[in-house]
C-alpha cells in the first residue's frame, strides 16, 4: 500500500480521499497532501490537482478524554448492553451523511461523542513520523520482519507488539501529543513465496505454521491480556497471496482451494482465530481472477467462518483498480458500490469526495442505507472493543500517557527490548575454521569495508529513530584503543583493497537498500499501483519487484576477500540473496535485516562474542534463480518453499549456526497413538556441548508416511528457540495437535484429520533432523 507525506499511510485522518467522521472543508493547502516522501517530495503527474479542497480531520481532540454531551445516556454508552445492541444503536442514531463520511479511516461522530479510534502503520515500530497536522514522534523501531522472524521467538514478538501498543496508547492519551493512533495497520500475515517478491521484508516467511504463529503472538501483543477491551485493535495485512509487486494492481493469484486453505489463508486464519484479530485489509491482487476487494471470500469465511468481524479496508486505490487495473466492473459508481456490499468498511482512496459518491450511488440505487449499515458494524465494535464508550476508570489503559511518565520510547525498557530483538535476529550463515567471534582485545588491526557499514536505513514501514547506531559505530566502540581501525565505504575500490591488506581482519558490510536508494516519495509510484523500477535489478520495494536475486556488491567482496583471505562479510539486507562464491570462499558470513536502532550493536555483540547467534532463516535461498519457478505461478507445488524446493538450495529453511554446539537425544512421542482430535506431546533432550552460553531453536517437522501425491516433503509444526548454558541439558516438549495437520479434501470441501500414520522429525533445521519417531492417527 502507498504511504503519504510524514505519515504512517495517511496518518488515518486524511484529506479528501480519506475523510473522516467529523471533518471540514478547505480550500487547497499550500502544500497539499499527496503521495510523498519524508521530504515532502509530491508525486509527478499525481492524482489530485492544486485546485481541489482537501477535507481534514480535526477531530483530534476527541481522543479519549470522557465528553460530557447530551447523548451522553445513549444506550450504546452502557456497557452493560451485548455489543451488538451497542452498535445498533450507534448506527440507529447516526444520520445518512454520518455514516457515508465514516466510510474513510475515521470513526469519529462529533454529535455522539463518539472518537476517532485513529492509527498508524505499525510492522516492527509504531510509525509516527508527521503530516496532515500529526506530531513528528520518534518510536522505538525494531529490525525489518524478516528480521524479527529469524528470532524464531513467539514471545518476543508479543513484547514487541505490546511496546508498539504501549507506545500507541501513550502518543493517543499524551497532552502533548493528543494524536490517536489505536488501529495498527500490521501484521503482515502474507507468506514470501519467491525471494523476488519486493516486500519481502515485510513478511514472517515462506511457512504457514511459522507466519501464522508469529502473527498471532504478534496480534496478542497489540490487543494486550484484557479480554473486553484492548490496548489498540491490530488490522491484518494483506488478505490473500500478496505476493508480487510490479502487476499488483491488476494480477490475479491463481491456485486450488487446498492451497487456499492449507497454504495462503492458513496464516490469517492462525492470526485471528489463535491470535484474537478482528481486522484486516484487502489486497490489490484477484485471486482467481476475483479482485479480493470484492472477492466474497471475506464475507463468507473471513467473516462468517473465522470471525473477524472488525474493520475491513481497501488498500489505496484499490477500488478505482476494480475498473482501471482489473477492469471487473465498468464505472468507479458500481465499484465503489460493489466494495460496499462485499463488506470494506473502510476505503481508501485519492478520489475526492467520498461521502459525496456514496450518495449517488445511493441515489442512483447501486447502495442502501442498510448496505452502509451493515458494512459500519465493525468499526464501531473495534471503537467499543477500545473501551473508547466506556468510563476511563473500567480501562487497564486509559492512564497511559496521563501521570507524567517519560516518553516510552526513551526508558531503559524499551531500547532494551529493541536490543535484545537485533541479537535474536541474526543469522550466522557460515563460520568456517571459527574464524568468528574475534577477540577484540588481541586484535591488532581492522577494515570495515562497504555501502552498509555507517547506514542506518529505514524502509518504507518504519518510524523515526530515537537513536540508531550503525554496524560501523558498533565496532568502533568496542575495539581496544590499541588496535588500528580504518574504514573505506566500497566507492573507491583501491582504497577498499588497501584497507583490507593492512589489516589482520576485514569486515565487509553489504546488502540491499530498502528503498532502493530513493526518497520514499510519491513520484515512485504509477497510477497502476506499482513503483518506479530499481536502479540495481537485483533490489525491490513496494511496488517493485526485483529482477534478479544476485548481490551486485559481491564483486567488491570478492576483491576485499583476495586481499585479505580473513574476511568476514555481514549481509544486512531485506531478501535472500544468491551469494553462491561468497559462501564457497568467504570463511565466516552474518545475516542480519535493516532498520534496527540497535543494528550496529547487535552486530559488533555477535562479532566479537559478546553474545552468540541464534537466529534461523524464515526462507529458502536459492543458488539462483534457474531453481525458482516463474514469478506469477502461486503453484507452490511446482518447486516453492522448503515443502516443495527441487534441488539443493543455497540455506535451506530454518538453517542457522551458532558459536557452541547441541546434541539431540531421546526423543519420545507421548502418547503415540491419538484420535483425529486429540493432541501428543513431542520431547527431545537437548544438551550444549560446547563451551558458551547459546540458544538452540529446535524445530519439529511432520509428514505423512507413505507420501500422498501432492504431499509436501515434511511441514513445520512447532519449534521452541532456548538458552543453555555450557554443559548444560533440557527437555524440550512440544505440543502438536492433530487438528494441525488437517488438510483440505475435495470431496467433503473441508479440512480434514487423514487417520494413518505420521513421521515427526525433530532437528535444528529443515534439513538438519536429529531425531525421528512416528504418530498414529486413528480413524
Amino acid at each position: 500500500m502507498m504511504r503519504l507525506t510524514h505519515s504512517p499511510r495517511f496518518d488515518h485522518r486524511g484529506s479528501d480521499g480519506y475523510i473522516g467522521c467529523f471533518s471540514r472543508t478547505f480550500g487547497p493547502p499550500t502544500s497539499a497532501p499527496a503521495l510523498s516522501d519524508a521530504n515532502g517530495n509530491h508525486p509527478t503527474g499525481s492524482l489530485m490537482k492544486a485546485s481541489t479542497k482537501w477535507t481534514v480531520i480535526t477531530a483530534a481532540t476527541m481522543v479519549l478524554s470522557p465528553m460530557i454531551h447530551a447523548l451522553q445516556s445513549s444506550p450504546f454508552q452502557n456497557p452493560q448492553l451485548t455489543l451488538e445492541d451497542r452498535v445498533t444503536n450507534i448506527l440507529s442514531l447516526m444520520t445518512l451523511q454520518e455514516k457515508e463520511a465514516c466510510f474513510g479511516t475515521s470513526t469519529a461522530v462529533p454529535r455522539l461523542s463518539i472518537p476517532d479510534t485513529g492509527g498508524s502503520e505499525g510492522l516492527h515500530g509504531l510509525v509516527q513520523s508527521g503530516g496532515f497536522g500529526g506530531p513528528s514522534v520518534t518510536t522505538t523501531t525494531f529490525p525489518e520482519v524478516i528480521g524479527l522472524a529469524s528470532t524464531w521467538d513467539p514471545e518476543l514478538i508479543r513484547s514487541v507488539a505490546a511496546v508498539q501498543a504501549d507506545e500507541a496508547r501513550y502518543i493517543t492519551q499524551n497532552a502533548k501529543y493528543k494524536h490517536p493512533a489505536l488501529v495498527v495497520w500490521g501484521p503482515n500475515a502474507d507468506l514470501a513465496r519467491d525471494p523476488r517478491w519486493g516486500r519481502n521484508n515485510e513478511s514472517y516467511g515462506e511457512d504457514p505454521f511459522l507466519v501464522g504463529t508469529m502473527s498471532a503472538a504478534f496480534v496478542r501483543g497489540l490487543q494486550g491480556d484484557t479480554p473486553n477491551q484492548w490496548e489498540t485493535a491490530s488490522l491484518l495485512k494483506h488478505f490473500l497471496s500478496n505476493s508480487n509487486e510490479t502487476t499488483r494492481g491488476h494480477s490475479s493469484s491463481n491456485y486450488d482451494t487446498a492451497l487456499f486453505w492449507d497454504y495462503y489463508a492458513a496464516p490469517f486464519r492462525m492470526a485471528i482465530e489463535d491470535g484474537g484479530a478482528t481486522s484486516l485489509m484487502a489486497s490489490y491482487n484477484a485471486w482467481n481472477h476475483v479482485p479480493m476487494t470484492v472477492n466474497p471470500v471475506i464475507a463468507n469465511v473471513v467473516v462468517k467462518k473465522w470471525g473477524a468481524d472488525g474493520i475491513i479496508s481497501s488498500d489505496a486505490t484499490a477500488v478505482e483498480q476494480l475498473v482501471t487495473g482489473h477492469k471487473y466492473v465498468a464505472d468507479q459508481p458500481t465499484a465503489l458500490a460493489s466494495t460496499i456490499k462485499a463488506g470494506i468498511s473502510q476505503i481508501l482512496t485519492f478520489v475526492p469526495d467520498l461521502p459525496g459518491r456514496l450518495q449517488k450511488a445511493i441515489d442512483a440505487k447501486l447502495l442502501t442505507e442498510a448496505d452502509l449499515d451493515s458494512a459500519l458494524r465493525g468499526k464501531f465494535r473495534t471503537v467499543i472493543r477500545l473501551g473508547l464508550l466506556d468510563s476511563p476508570n473500567s480501562s487497564p489503559y486509559a492512564k497511559i500517557g496521563t501521570l507524567g511518565e517519560p516518553e516510552p520510547w526513551n526508558t531503559p525498557e524499551h531500547k532494551a527490548l529493541a536490543l535484545r530483538a537485533a541479537r535474536e535476529s541474526i543469522v550466522l550463515l557460515k563460520n568456517a575454521g571459527n574464524l568468528l567471534p574475534l577477540d577484540h582485545g588481541h586484535l591488532k588491526s581492522i577494515a570495515v569495508i562497504g555501502p552498509r557499514a555507517n547506514d542506518d536505513l529505514l524502509d518504507m514501514y518504519a518510524g523515526k529513530y530515537p537513536y540508531s547506531v550503525t554496524p560501523l559505530e558498533g565496532i568502533k566502540s568496542r575495539l581496544d584503543p590499541a588496535t588500528t581501525f580504518s574504514y573505506a565505504d566500497g566507492s573507491d575500490i583501491e582504497a577498499a583493497v588497501k584497507a583490507a591488506q593492512e589489516a589482520e581482519i576485514a569486515i565487509v558490510v553489504v546488502g540491499n537498500h530498502p528503498v532502493c536508494g530513493d526518497k520514499l516519495g510519491g513520484q515512485l509510484f504509477n497510477t497502476d499501483t506499482s513503483t518506479k523500477p530499481c536502479l540495481d535489478p537485483t533490489e525491490g520495494r513496494e511496488g517493485r519487484d526485483r529482477e534478479s536475486i544476485d548481490l551486485s556488491q559481491e564483486g567488491l567482496i570478492q576483491k576485499v576477500y583476495t586481499a585479505n583471505p580473513k574476511t568476514v562479510v555481514v549481509l544486512v539486507s531485506s531478501f535472500p540473496y544468491a551469494i553462491e562464491w561468497t559462501q564457497a570462499h568467504v570463511p565466516a558470513i552474518l545475516f542480519t535485516a535493516h532498520a534496527s536502532q540497535e543494528e550496529g550493536n547487535a552486530v559488533a555483540e555477535v562479532l566479537f562474542g559478546q553474545y552468540s547467534p541464534g537466529g534461523r532463516l524464515t526462507q529458502t535461498w536459492p543458488n539462483s534463480l534457474a531453481q525458482l519457478p516463474p514469478m506469477d505461478d502461486y503453484d507452490i507445488r511446482h518447486g516453492r518453499t522448503y515443502m516443495y524446493f527441487k534441488g539443493e538450495p543455497l540455506y535451506p529453511f530454518g538453517s542457522g549456526l551458532s558459536y557452541s554446539t547441541f546434541q539431540y537425544s531421546k526423543m519420545k512421542v507421548h502418547p503415540s497413538s491419538i484420535s483425529r482430535t486429540g493432541e501428543t506431546t513431542v520431547s527431545v533432550d537437548i544438551e550444549n556441548t560446547g563451551s558458551r552460553t547459546a540458544d538452540e531453536v529446535v524445530q519439529l517437522y511432520v509428514r505423512r508416511v507413505p507420501a500422498e501425491p501432492g504431499d509436501p516433503k515434511e511441514q513445520l509444526k512447532g519449534f521452541k528457540r532456548i538458552t543453555l548454558p555450557p554443559g548444560e541439558k533440557r527437555t524440550v516438549s512440544i505440543q502438536i495437535k492433530a487438528s494441525s495437520v488437517a488438510s483440505w479434501n475435495d470431496t467433503t470441501q473441508r479440512l480434514e484429520v487423514k487417520p494413518g500414520a505420521m513421521e515427526l522429525l525433530t532437528g535444528s533445521s529443515s534439513s538438519d533432523i536429529r531425531g525421528k519417531q512416528q504418530l498414529l492417527i486413528r480413524p
